[in-house]
């Protein structure tokens, strides 16, 4: 049951399954997972349900979005998902956060100015031991070229929308990940010509 502040994404329930099982694979168990922007919460809600061995902490910039996290998190009470904390991705040195063993982060990259991706990065460096996993979803673009017209009509969309955004390319995101010890080691076609892209942190020397 909907709780009364809580937000819906109808992507959320859409995506929420194929995103699933690629992290039960991946993610140790049990484990501590860093969630960057949030949304609407429903993911954090299911993740923490479906995975009772994480721990999962949810995060957003936006004071509306972790109303809606906070609202999906009392509705079950569950003991392995806390409450919302605030979090800039594009600020690194603000994150009020000790050390995770995985970052999830699910349709940011393309609706935030690259800055936040690379403050992502960089915050991810700090956070990750070696060997901690970074998981990205949403639309890229590979080589230069979109992997669908959707994706290529959607990019047009969202650079019309604010010229700071778009569909951004694997190579321009590992590159930035390169900056801070994180190497891209999967990339994985999910449905609706999306992408999961898994890096790891490399151990230090």
């Amino acid at each position: 049951m909907k709780p009364a502040a809580g937000l819906t994404s109808e992507y959320a329930a859409r995506n929420f399954e194929p995103i699933l099982r690629v992290l039960k694979e991946r993610l140790p168990h049990p484990g501590r997972v860093l969630e960057i922007a949030s949304g609407t919460g429903e993911h954090a809600l299911w993740m923490a349900e479906a995975m009772p061995d994480i721990t999962w902490q949810p995060t957003d910039l936006s004071p509306v979005a972790r109303e809606s996290i906070d609202a999906w998190r009392l509705s079950k009470n569950l003991p392995n998902l806390n409450a919302p904390m605030p979090l800039d991705a594009a600020a690194p040195h603000t994150w009020l956060f000790g050390k995770a063993d995985a970052i999830v982060c699910i349709n940011m990259v393309h609706i935030s100015p690259f800055d936040a991706t690379q403050g992502l990065m960089k915050g991810a460096g700090q956070v990750l031991e070696g060997g901690g996993m970074l998981f990205l979803y949403g639309p890229f673009s590979v080589g230069g070229k979109h992997t669908a017209p959707s994706n290529e009509a959607f990019d047009a969309d969202l650079k019309a929308r604010n010229p700071e955004w778009g569909v951004r390319d694997v190579q321009q995101v590992r590159a930035a990940g390169r900056q801070y010890g994180l190497v891209l080691t999967e990339t994985i076609a999910m449905p609706a010509n999306n992408l999961s892209l898994v890096f790891r942190k490399q151990a230090a020397g």
